[in-house]
């Protein structure tokens, strides 16, 4: 891998420049004078690091706007059945839509949840993105089903060791309420001896957290507790019906709780994410956009926006959630919980990189940017994406987006029963 020279990029309100060798930022200075095998003039354009999406399911971009407007279990309803007839191809193709999406809306890495893992890989692969691609266990209580998952899951880890470094094998359980507990436990051991990370939805509505209590005495996170599947390696999704002592339990053992708030809304799950009191209690939040069949796009800086808004908006104080730590939810944050060394722009660190483009009226005033590119532009800001050293979109263009676009959307017009 060889060198790249970002020249005269905006970082911290000053002109720099970044010299990336291999896969890592090595100098942040002033007018460096040194060669490089690839020079990126940066004039008019900020460096940040890239976005980090923690949570979604990459090929669900093929049941995009398709189930609107439907209550949560006649859309699930829906949205399973399609998937019944996903194949290879299908998620291969829908989920290098999802990467050609999250590349153009800031985001160069991505913990997923999703079906037929290796493919998946295969897909972030070939698109340069990097990837948390979990092997995702829901057994429904089946105990054929879960010895099928347990024997497919070691294939799949044999499997990942010849898969780039930047794409990593995860864990997932689908949620409590769909897992039997010697599937769950299985999976977070299997997690634990191999140093991976453990992710599940938790707490997502009022009725699964109430059934969870009538069904074990307990709530969700108390559930996972009680298992002792807690730790820093584990990332819950939603965590949105969460009591006093759930909370108190989550930073003792500092989880990660990833806020899909695009999602939340549209299925009316609810709004009231406890983000002050979990970030008090120890524990580390992110953000993520859940499927592109409930949250419709893949977009990190929008949901951003959005977690903004409605924090101020439901505590009734302007003062929530400020813009400064709402970066930090959607990289360093998000870095430290994948156990990555990315998520900033500081010589050491992975190169994990995007440029802003700030000539547009949404920039101007140039008085504050974090400002401006959260509440003020919109994601075609994104002009350059720089994954692991390698610039992998330039101009807003990505290598063979054309392909990918026709692909995908005859595939989902198939699958969706759509002429």
């Amino acid at each position: 891998m060889g060198s790249l020279l970002l020249k005269g990029v905006q970082l911290d309100n000053r002109t720099t420049d970044i010299l990336i060798e291999g896969n890592r930022i090595a100098r942040i200075a002033d007018n460096l004078d040194v060669s490089a095998g690839r020079v990126i003039d940066g004039t008019g354009k900020t460096v940040i690091p890239g976005l980090i999406n923690m949570h979604t399911h990459t090929a669900m971009t093929l049941m995009r706007s398709c189930y609107e407007d439907e209550p949560l279990k006649t859309w699930l309803d829906k949205v399973w059945a399609v998937e019944a007839r996903l194949d290879e191809e299908a998620i291969y193709w829908g989920a290098k839509l999802a990467f050609l999406e999250m590349l153009k809306t800031g985001t160069t890495c991505f913990l997923d949840m999703y079906w037929m893992t290796p493919v998946i890989a295969r897909a972030a692969a070939d698109m340069g993105i990097r990837g948390f691609i979990t092997y995702h266990f829901l057994d429904n209580f089946d105990h054929g089903k879960a010895e099928l998952q347990r024997r497919e899951c070691e294939e799949v880890y044999a499997q990942s060791r010849d898969w780039p470094d930047r794409i990593q094998l995860a864990i997932a359980v689908h949620a409590d309420y769909t897992t039997s507990e010697a599937t769950m436990l299985r999976a977070g051991l299997f997690a634990r001896e191999h140093g991976m990370v453990f992710t599940a939805h938790l707490a997502e509505t009022l009725s699964e957290t109430q059934e969870d209590i009538f069904k074990t005495g307990l709530t969700p996170a108390r559930h996972f507790n009680r298992l002792g599947l807690l730790g820093p390696r584990t990332v819950f999704a939603h965590g949105l019906w969460l009591d006093d002592h759930d909370i108190d339990i989550l930073g003792r053992n500092r989880v990660t709780v990833v806020h899909n708030i695009n999602s939340n809304l549209k299925l009316a799950s609810g709004y009231r994410f406890k983000y002050n009191e979990l970030r008090d209690a120890g524990a580390n939040i992110c953000i993520g956009t859940d499927g592109a069949a409930s949250s419709n796009n893949l977009d990190i800086r929008e949901s951003m926006k959005t977690m903004a808004l409605m924090q101020k908006a439901w505590r009734e104080d302007p003062s929530a959630m400020p813009l400064d730590e709402l970066m930090d939810v959607a990289t360093v944050n998000a870095a430290r919980a994948l156990g990555i060394d990315a998520g900033r722009v500081a010589e050491g660190a992975l190169a994990d990189l995007v440029l802003v483009d700030t000539q547009s009226p949404a920039f101007i005033p140039r008085i504050n940017f974090i400002g401006n590119l959260i509440l003020s532009a919109n994601s075609s800001c994104f002009d350059t994406a720089i994954v692991d050293g390698r610039v992998v979109m330039e101009g807003r263009k990505v290598p063979g987006e054309e392909e990918i676009l026709e692909r995908a959307d005859a595939i989902a017009r198939e699958i969706n029963k759509v002429s």
